[in-house]
């Protein structure tokens, strides 16, 4: 990793807008505000002040990482979308991190990332000193259960800010290898569905 160059990492994948600055490996600020909805209009304007206050424009940027999920839908569309738009203008890598991926760095292994996906259910990932387990989406009792049956850390939930800092870290630590664009993480089926009412007949 180049000593010196700017990252910015952000997340929108649950009720929040959040946001992390990096020069290096130092941390120059990072943000988080609640909201349930509203992130497409506040994403770009927030990162803009950020970049402000460390006195940089986004030509200054080497790197972009961005949560790419599990969570909500919507909102993590807009963080990839976002991604991804500026990574082609600006010229540099995104990196898409996954909330789980966040969840479980810097902690020591054997570690479970558990992520509430609300109706009674939660995302997960299995990490271990040599890997990581596909993340999946199971019945909140059935992880309560395993996790009371294994001998595992278990560590659920972050703060936004300190999410968007974890994500500008490892999009940083993993820009210096070929990264696939980022693209969102869905582990549930869209609530959208087609319509069930039968076509209009369309008269001669």
């Amino acid at each position: 990793m180049q000593a010196e160059r700017w990252t910015l990492g952000f997340d929108t994948s649950a009720a929040h807008c959040a946001a992390a600055l990096l020069h290096g490996e130092r941390l120059i600020e990072a943000r988080a505000e609640d909201m349930p909805k509203g992130q497409a209009e506040r994403l770009m304007p927030l990162l803009d002040e950020m970049l402000a206050r460390a006195g940089i424009g986004w030509r200054d940027l080497a790197v972009i990482g961005v949560g790419i999920g599990p969570g909500n839908f919507t909102g993590v569309r807009i963080s990839v979308s976002a991604a991804r738009g500026l990574a082609l203008a600006l010229g540099i890598p995104a990196v898409g991190v996954s909330t789980l991926d966040a969840l479980a760095a810097g902690q020591p292994r054997p570690l479970r990332a558990q992520i509430d996906a609300r109706r009674d259910e939660v995302y997960v990932q299995d990490f271990t000193a040599t890997g990581a387990d596909a993340p999946q989406m199971m019945p909140r009792a059935q992880a309560d259960t395993e996790a009371a049956q294994r001998d595992i850390l278990l560590r659920e939930g972050i703060a936004p800010a300190d999410l968007a800092t974890a994500i500008a870290r490892l999009a940083a630590a993993r820009a210096d290898t070929p990264q696939p664009r980022p693209a969102p993480l869905y582990l549930r089926s869209a609530d959208a569905a087609p319509p069930s009412d039968p076509p209009p007949v369309i008269l001669d």
